[in-house]
């Protein structure tokens, strides 16, 4: 890639990436152990039936090692490389470093030809938000009240200025993010034919 005149290769980011459509943000947020990766697998499943295609973001403030150690790309990081991509027929995986934590806008571009992204975690970011809540967790709500919470997830009866869905009820769930987002043009007409008779 040719940099502009005086631009220096650092300055180079996902920021600079401008995406011609941004599909739909949703963030998915609750503590460790409410159940927030569970639903996600759920909205997939049932959004990939209807023919919407799902993109998704784990935030993960820890941190994470995706390679394994001794495989050639794991083997390309070592050496000093900044970013390393590994394809195939069937998948590409990226290991990039970063400078900071990536904003999920940020990361947008890399979800070209997505209709959805789910994202779990962010619960302080300004995005539109579920969150998953359990009592047993003996944990506090991480968002009631936030601006952006559209939905709660919860088999606990709750007094929340958002609708609640009950954690086996994704279906629900599912079809009210297509309201809300607009989606209803991309779902597959031919699962709703199929629902209905």
């Amino acid at each position: 890639m040719k940099l502009p005149k005086n631009q220096d290769k650092r300055e180079m980011s996902l920021k600079s990436i401008t995406p011609r459509t941004i599909p739909p943000i949703v963030s998915i947020v609750g503590y460790s152990g409410s159940g927030k990766t569970k639903l996600i697998e759920k909205l997939i499943s049932a959004f990939e039936q209807r023919g919407v295609r799902v993109g998704t973001i784990k935030h993960d403030v820890h941190g994470f090692e995706m390679d394994r150690p001794g495989k050639d790309s794991w083997r390309h990081k070592q050496a000093g490389a900044s970013t390393t991509i590994i394809t195939s027929p069937r998948q590409i995986g990226m290991v990039m470093d970063a400078d900071h934590d990536h904003h999920p806008l940020e990361l947008m571009p890399l979800m070209a030809g997505m209709d959805i992204v789910l994202v779990e975690g962010f619960k302080r970011a300004n995005l539109p938000k579920i969150e998953v809540f359990r009592s047993k967790n003996g944990k506090p709500p991480a968002c009631q009240g936030d601006k952006n919470l559209i939905a709660v997830v919860s088999n606990t009866s709750l007094d929340w200025s958002v609708p609640r869905y009950a954690a086996d009820d994704f279906e629900s769930l599912t079809d009210v993010i297509i309201q809300k987002f607009g989606l209803n043009g991309i779902v597959n007409r031919s699962w709703e034919r199929a629902v209905c008779f």
